[in-house]
């Protein structure tokens, strides 16, 4: 039942039952894409854990992953003991096999948001469907993983984004990232309304974005690199503290500046395939903008994340980071 879960939401075909039970815990099935488990008995441990995936609809490696997660469920080898909710968020880009249909879903997640269309209304009930799961589950500590895979190579192919907001990361989470082996953080600087920034602003969530390697259509990626990955999301789950590795073995990342695409005269001035987290030297020429000008390096190399000449006006076209401590 619960491995089908992905086939109902995506045929728009929901089954005749909307809850019922599995080994250790209920399902039930508020909406197509959206998804709460509760376990017959919750652990010591236990948080409330939103695991998202498919924000943007040609990111298959995590919605494989919380299939195999789900199937481990289903086969009584996962026992339930934490309540999840677990969501695919753009079903139709999902179904098209593009990274969003009019709109990037993943900048739409602010409480003031009243834009029209298809993607703005998916934003709204997916806000709403995070409220009532932390509601239901108050007197519990909030997670939110929002699982990704970025559209270009990276220098560190699994690396998580810890979006900016007045509620701190609790230290423990970085050696649950390393033992998944999470390569990078990357923490950002300012508010950027992303699914996980959402959890992590407006209910002090311990909250992240997850880049899980490079997009590749479903059946063609490397799902035993996430394997690890898979353990952390299971013993979450499962209500247990997961495994821990100290976090040296990250290297941390600060973001320095975003380049905003505002004119629809605008190039980045390097490769289109260079890869997140390249390095580039004062000095350096970055982009050009009819509006804004250029933008060259200053005085401290920098490197980038997230280069993207095609974003909408207004849009980021990159983030610009450098190393810290």
């Amino acid at each position: 039942m619960l491995g089908q879960w992905l086939d109902w939401s995506l045929d728009g075909q929901p089954p005749a039952a909307s809850q019922g039970d599995f080994a250790s815990g209920t399902y039930h099935l508020h909406a197509p894409g959206i998804l709460e488990l509760t376990p017959t008995t919750a652990s010591q441990d236990a948080h409330a854990c939103i695991f998202s995936a498919a924000i943007h609809g040609n990111e298959t490696a995590p919605v494989e992953l919380v299939g195999e997660w789900l199937s481990g469920l289903e086969a009584g080898n996962i026992s339930l003991g934490a309540p999840v909710l677990v969501i695919l968020g753009n079903l139709p880009a999902l179904k098209a096999q593009q990274r969003f249909l009019t709109t990037n879903l993943n900048r739409l997640f602010s409480r003031d948001q009243t834009a029209k269309g298809e993607e703005p209304d998916r934003a709204r009930e997916l806000m709403a469907a995070v409220d009532g799961f932390y509601a239901r589950h108050a007197g519990l500590p909030k997670l939110h993983y929002d699982l990704h895979t970025a559209i270009r190579d990276s220098r560190y192919p699994r690396f998580v984004v810890e979006p900016y907001a007045d509620a701190t990361t609790d230290v423990e989470q970085w050696g649950w990232l390393a033992a998944a082996d999470m390569q990078a953080v990357l923490h950002q600087h300012q508010h950027s309304w992303t699914f996980s920034h959402y959890s992590k602003h407006y209910h002090a969530a311990q909250a992240f974005t997850f880049e899980l390697g490079r997009v590749a259509p479903f059946g063609q990626n490397d799902m035993a690199s996430l394997k690890p990955m898979h353990a952390l999301l299971s013993t979450l789950s499962e209500g247990r503290a997961p495994p821990n590795q100290p976090a040296a073995d990250i290297l941390f990342f600060q973001v320095h500046h975003e380049l905003i695409r505002q004119s629809d005269n605008f190039q980045l001035c390097f490769a289109e395939d260079t890869a997140n987290f390249s390095r580039f030297e004062p000095g350096t020429l970055l982009a050009l903008d009819g509006k804004a000008g250029e933008f060259r390096v200053g005085n401290t190399p920098l490197y980038v994340v997230f280069p993207n000449a095609q974003v909408e006006v207004g849009a980021r076209a990159a983030l610009l980071v450098a190393p810290i401590a």
